[in-house]
């Protein structure tokens, strides 16, 4: 019994912190990404220019989440390098989130 209230607090917990890294994942990508892709994930015209995709073409609906987590962390074309600017989670959830972007 002891085990099955430890594992529903734990599920419990997770499930109110989901809504919340979805959220910060939002804004984190409003203050960083979304003045070269756009808030739709479509690129703006300055962004494009400097050779940002948007995230529903092949190019990058055909890389796998580690691929653009790389991407990220490591920077690509003009995008500058997150590593060290961003923690691996928050990369992980700016991923999910332009997953998102259609």
């Amino acid at each position: 019994m002891k085990t099955f209230i430890s594992m529903l607090a734990v599920t419990l917990v997770l499930a109110m912190a989901l809504p919340a890294m979805a959220q910060d994942s939002e804004a984190l990508y409003k203050s960083k990404c979304q003045v070269c892709h756009g808030a739709d994930g479509k690129g703006t015209a300055a962004g494009q220019k400097m050779g940002a995709k948007a995230f529903s073409s092949p190019e990058i609906t055909k890389m796998s989440d580690d691929e653009l987590v790389a991407a990220t962390k490591k920077g690509k074309g003009k995008m500058p390098a997150y590593d060290g600017k961003l923690t691996d989670d928050q990369i992980k959830g700016l991923v999910k989130y332009i997953r998102t972007l259609k």
